[in-house]
């Protein structure tokens, strides 16, 4: 969301601005002529009540329906509506949502953000963290403190550690934020005729740019070469669209190959909504706020207002998000450049949606009408608040102290600027207003342990003021043990604020060497983003790291269960840790994946140096997983037989093989495991990645001496590489099978055969705004 006078590019707790109540349309008691539309038939198809009721408004009445606060007609007994709602990890602050100041909805449930829930890889867990979050929402929306759609989730794939709000997505890997997608879209929409909340994914497209080196997200263009784009930038995508059937998409600010995102027909019609079927319910696509201003403002589209609120809807946008009131929608209208067709088109779109959400049928006719305030914040969604951090904590290292002995002995000193829950720091971005933040003082005070507290800096250098040390240094000095709660909070890492170094603050550094020489237990453990951690992993008086991303409002309890051993840390690296040196060798805008000679690579497909890879997770236990005897027991496929026993529609989601893996709890203490497998193999067009991941699964539970199965299907997607020209191909070739992280066991098949085309990609045109006539409206 772009800036006005003040920012309202974090919409955290104090960035809201109030607006009117949601209320729903009256289909009995309203006037006439709602009453006898057919947009209350609720026999009728939602297509045709869509129609019925755009039918019946002027031309007046359309034009102030087409941004994100939208006017409503009240001749027609039509009321507000304010499309700008957000629900990251709970329901959150933005203008479509509305806390009470005391009293019943005042506050939402906050669990972990995604990049730390993504962690836990355990998709049945996202599933019920989605499922609380839209019960949450729909009872606020009932009550008229809030809309029906909601702008969750943040999809696009985490490749550069500098980004700032690479916390708000599920991590780095395409195939991994695939399967979040869907467990997530599923948990928020349902599974009923009536839809529970519309989910949003965003940003549509290759967005991963704040403001780096002068550049700004606004005037961004994205060169991205067809291979990247379809083999990472867009299958969480064509997860949402064409698998997922989200209800709803956003473009982005910036411009992909020299078309702002929301101007580009290529995007939004020819790929999502032709070649992806994402039309089968009138879908719509609302802008991100401001992208439009930003057709003329920065990136030199267009020349006016008008002309940008044309192409916009002209291409396949919907509905304007506007900060202030800077669309000439009316304008383009006055000066033909937008047709009526174009403006009930886009109408018919967004009304079907709130259609098929029930907006215009009476309370009786969906559960979902009768969630009211006692559905928020329920102890279950309490108690699921704090599984959504902990399972998600990743350990880094160990040198035996954990997990801690919990007794009314041991003193603890808790230093750190979010160790007293003083600020609202463990939430991250896009929050609301939690029930209760429960900091990581309180936790460890409710257990039983003696405390001292001193806070320490966030992103002060060495060379300031120092006024934290001498305090830290008495907490520390008098405790048995010492935990610094450290890392990144909002004012490092945001939306609008990309880092220049991904090395640790240096005066959060130099307080963790003076504490790390106390020759006492000492413990990090971080908060927000990845740091390169080479000098606490080298350093032997650091005696344990833990991570734990933005933890939500029940993070302190979370971090104890973890550092305790109520809650085995099973998490994994959702994301590369780079080196600091990393930043100076690739700049952000370079959008390649593959390795060249000014580009080391991105991700653990084409980067080795990490300082620790994606997948890597430590426990208090040992396991020992292997294959089944029977994996792959074929050796050798056929390429042609593969896809002749196929009827899926799309043949990448054809099934390949399924494997069976045992996983042994070889230590003495119980404890979930994350399975990874990856494929690694000289396939395809080279160069090669040194691994993909193809397959994950969370086995719960396993006891000391235990052995438990799990089973990991395939598809020919999962196999498949992406040509030069975007073509998701199936190869011939050794394809080596490889588990864990580092790998503990492998296997190898082969596909023999001719090699098989399995999706073709349509192809963009030299101008990817061709055919929405925009060299009408473009200064060039």
């Amino acid at each position: 969301m772009k800036r006005s006078t003040r920012s309202l590019g974090c919409l955290s707790l104090l960035s809201a601005q109030v607006q009117g109540h949601m209320t729903f349309p009256d289909c009995v008691g309203g006037p006439e002529i709602l009453t006898s539309n057919r947009v209350c038939n609720t026999s009728a198809s939602p297509a045709e009540r869509a129609a019925a009721l755009i039918s019946a408004w002027n031309i007046t009445e359309k034009l102030v329906n087409l941004v994100d606060k939208s006017q409503g007609a009240p001749r027609l007994g039509l009321g507000a509506y304010d499309w700008w709602n957000e629900a990251l990890h709970g329901v959150a602050w933005s203008p479509g949502v509305t806390f009470a100041p005391s009293g019943e909805f005042s506050h939402a449930t906050s669990f972990a953000s995604p990049i730390l829930l993504s962690a836990a890889f355990d998709d049945d867990l996202v599933h019920s963290v989605a499922e609380a979050i839209s019960t949450e929402a729909r009872a606020y929306s009932n009550f008229g403190h809030a809309g029906l759609d909601y702008w969750t989730p943040n999809i696009n794939p985490y490749k550069d550690p500098r980004w700032g709000r690479g916390s708000e997505t599920p991590g780095e890997d395409p195939f991994r934020i695939k399967g979040y997608v869907k467990a997530l879209i599923d948990g928020l929409q349902g599974k009923e005729n009536t839809t529970k909340v519309i989910s949003t994914c965003k940003h549509y497209a290759a967005y991963d740019l704040e403001n780096w080196g002068g550049i700004k997200r606004y005037e961004f263009d994205a060169i991205v070469r067809m291979q990247d784009l379809v083999e990472y930038y867009l299958p969480p995508f064509q997860q949402c669209a064409r698998d997922s059937k989200v209800k709803s998409i956003m473009c982005s600010y910036n411009a992909v190959n020299g078309t702002p995102a929301c101007a580009s027909t290529y995007l939004m019609e020819t790929v999502l909504r032709d070649f992806w079927e994402w039309d089968d319910e009138n879908q719509y696509i609302t802008s991100d706020c401001n992208a439009i201003l930003n057709f003329h403002e920065d990136h030199n589209y267009t020349t006016t207002a008008a002309q940008s609120a044309a192409v916009s809807l002209i291409s396949g946008t919907d509905t304007i998000c506007e900060v202030g009131s800077n669309t000439d929608i009316a304008g383009a209208w006055n000066q033909t450049l937008l047709t009526e067709k174009v403006i009930d088109q886009a109408l018919r779109r967004l009304y079907e949606g709130l259609i098929r959400a029930g907006y215009f049928d009476p309370a009786d006719a969906t559960p979902y009408r009768s969630l009211t305030w006692k559905d928020v914040n329920t102890p279950e969604t309490q108690a699921l608040a704090v599984r959504s951090a902990a399972e998600g904590i990743v350990l880094k290292k160990n040198d035996g102290i954990l997990p801690l002995k919990v007794d009314n002995v041991t003193s603890i000193a808790l230093i750190g600027f979010w160790a007293d829950g003083s600020n609202f720091a463990m939430l991250g971005g896009y929050a609301g207003i939690p029930p209760f933040i429960r900091e990581p003082l309180q936790a460890a005070q409710k257990l039983g342990f003696r405390t001292a507290n001193a806070t320490g800096p966030v992103k002060q250098n060495a060379s300031d003021t120092d006024t934290w040390t001498e305090a830290a240094l008495e907490a520390a000095n008098k405790s048995d043990i010492v935990i610094y709660f450290g890392g990144n909070d909002m004012t490092i890492e945001a939306e609008e604020l990309d880092r220049f170094s991904i090395a640790w603050p240096s005066a959060q550094l130099a307080l963790i060497e003076k504490l790390s020489k106390l020759d006492k237990p000492f413990i990090v453990v971080e908060l927000g983003d990845q740091n390169d951690d080479s000098p606490l992993l080298k350093d032997d008086n650091v005696s344990a790291i833990l991570w734990a991303g933005f933890p939500g409002q029940d993070g302190g309890t979370a971090i104890f269960d973890v550092l305790t051993g109520k809650t085995a840390p099973a998490g994994r690296l959702p994301t590369t840790m780079y080196p600091a040196e990393y930043v100076d060798q690739v700049p952000m805008t370079d959008m390649r994946l593959r390795p060249s000679e000014k580009n080391p690579g991105r991700t653990y497909k084409w980067y080795d140096k990490a300082v620790l890879p994606f997948g890597f997770g430590l426990h208090y236990t040992t396991f020992k997983p292997s294959f089944g005897s029977d994996a792959f027991a074929k050796k050798a496929y056929n390429i042609s037989e593969l896809l002749g026993a196929c009827n899926a529609k799309y043949l990448d989601l054809c099934s390949f093989d399924t494997v069976r893996i045992s996983v042994n709890n070889t230590g003495n203490i119980t404890s979930d495991f994350v399975v990874l497998a990856f494929l690694s193999g000289k396939y395809g067009p080279a160069p090669y990645p040194i691994k993909e991941l193809a397959a994950y699964t969370r086995v719960k539970d396993i006891k000391p001496g235990e052995a438990k199965d799990a089973k990991l299907g395939l598809t020919l997607g999962d196999l498949a590489r992406v040509d030069e020209r975007g073509n998701t191909v199936l190869y011939p070739g050794i394809y080596n099978f490889l588990l864990d992280v580092p790998t503990q066991a492998n296997v190898s098949f082969e596909l023999v055969g001719e090699s098989k085309v399995l999706i073709e990609f349509p192809q963009p045109p030299a101008d990817l705004g061709e055919g929405n006539g925009h060299e009408k409206y473009t200064p060039k």
